[in-house]
């Protein structure tokens, strides 16, 4: 009777303080989840359910063996990925480096390099397409120097490294935050005995540096590839996949399969194979540094 009593109490214990929890997720993850992969094996235009007619895997034969604008977005967001992620790395490291040491403008520098991640990307991408398309020529009129009279949002090759710039602006500050914190936990006497030892900047950084943040760099990856690899806002603000469909990202090709062409099924099919690819990549990646935690 006894354990029973507390078998039902325990039970109870978790219904009351998980149940609420349990049913939310349920509701919004869930369920939502598993209607994908119902939608995505459907020719639907997202507005009547009644219409939603069942065709089986059409929609990833489609994907698969006809559809080269995916694909040709997919290769330009593992491109835009790859580039972006180095370089807001290395620039928010060597920000965190360079305001680690006692300067008098240290906090408000620290403040100026975190203000873009607060601008949201819609209004951000609005920002710099006038920066681009206004600024960046009347500069290069009154210069004329060749940076600032190319053609930005233009052509596909400086569409592409506008997009990579704005990104990197906007994120480098947030990792530059993340560096800092790690980079003020490390031992201060480690570091004063390696100086001491002769230890050149460079090796510093390789040998004692590097290893002792590698969780924030773990941090710092997940998060600049995943967004990196999500990224839709500044896609549509600035450039809108153009011109033509030469800087599409993976995001905003779904966008516009589901909620332009209303093809909402083949828009699900594609929606689920990016949930894959991403998950793939981020684990991969977190994988890969957290080996490198341990070793350090």
């Amino acid at each position: 009777m006894k354990k029973t009593l507390r078998f039902r109490r325990g039970w109870g214990q978790q219904i009351v303080f998980l149940g609420p929890c349990l049913l939310f997720f349920t509701t919004i993850v869930i369920i939502p989840f598993a209607l994908g992969f119902y939608y995505s094996c459907t020719d639907w235009n997202g507005l009547d359910l009644d219409k939603a007619v069942w065709t089986g895997a059409a929609n990833w034969k489609r994907i698969f063996l006809s559809d080269d604008k995916f694909w040709e977005s997919m290769l330009f967001t593992l491109k835009f990925t790859a580039i972006s992620v180095l370089i807001t790395n290395v620039l928010a490291l060597f920000l965190a480096l360079l305001l680690m040491k006692p300067l008098k403008s240290q906090k408000i520098l620290r403040t100026v390099f975190f203000m873009p991640n607060i601008i949201g990307g819609i209004l951000l991408g609005y920002i710099w397409q006038f920066i681009f398309t206004k600024g960046f020529a009347t500069i290069g009129e009154w210069t004329g120097i060749p940076f600032f009279e190319l053609p930005w949002l233009g052509t596909p090759s400086t569409g592409f490294w506008g997009l990579v710039i704005v990104f990197v602006w906007q994120t480098s500050g947030y990792m530059m935050v993340i560096y800092i914190a790690a980079l003020a936990g490390t031992p201060k006497d480690l570091i004063e005995a390696a100086q001491i030892d002769g230890a050149r900047p460079n090796q510093l950084l390789r040998k004692i540096y590097i290893p002792l943040i590698m969780p924030a760099i773990t941090i710092c990856l997940f998060l600049t590839t995943s967004n990196a690899f999500k990224m839709f806002d500044l896609n549509l603000s600035l450039t809108k996949g153009g011109p033509g469909t030469s800087t599409q990202s993976l995001a905003y090709n779904i966008y516009a399969e589901a909620l332009v062409n209303n093809r909402y099924g083949l828009g699900t099919a594609k929606a689920l194979l990016f949930f894959l690819a991403v998950s793939i990549i981020t684990i991969t990646q977190v994988w890969i540094t957290k080996r490198k935690e341990v070793s350090a």
